[in-house]
């Protein structure tokens, strides 16, 4: 079963930036596109960044610069570099396969960004 677990959240301040990692078990996703989700209350979860088994990269409009997708297949990890934070980067971030998602999400990771 796919365990997905993502950490690295937390309260920053306009302008600041964070680290969120997710780590996988249970499969070794070094062949799938991978992508980092968020969910902001009231909305949608949306894709905001994905980067496939070869390391290509493609981001939502909205992170564009200021985002920065990696992995590390041999530790089964996925990062998300974020930087020049803005309050509507606030919501819950998740990480999970892009297009086809695995059937579990983890419990996701809280980002807040306020002053």
């Amino acid at each position: 079963q796919v365990q997905l677990v993502e950490s690295g959240g937390g309260l920053v301040q306009p302008g600041g930036s964070l680290r969120l990692s997710c780590a996988a078990s249970g499969v070794s996703f070094r062949a799938d596109t991978m992508g980092w989700y968020r969910q902001a209350p009231g909305k949608q979860r949306e894709l905001v960044a994905r980067i496939t088994s070869g390391g290509s990269t493609n981001y939502a409009d909205s992170v564009k610069g200021r985002f920065t997708i990696s992995r590390d297949n041999a530790k089964n990890t996925v990062n998300l570099q974020m930087n020049s934070l803005k309050a509507e980067d606030t919501a819950v971030y998740y990480c999970n396969r892009f297009p086809i998602n695995y059937p579990s999400w983890g419990q996701g990771t809280q980002v807040t960004v306020s002053s």
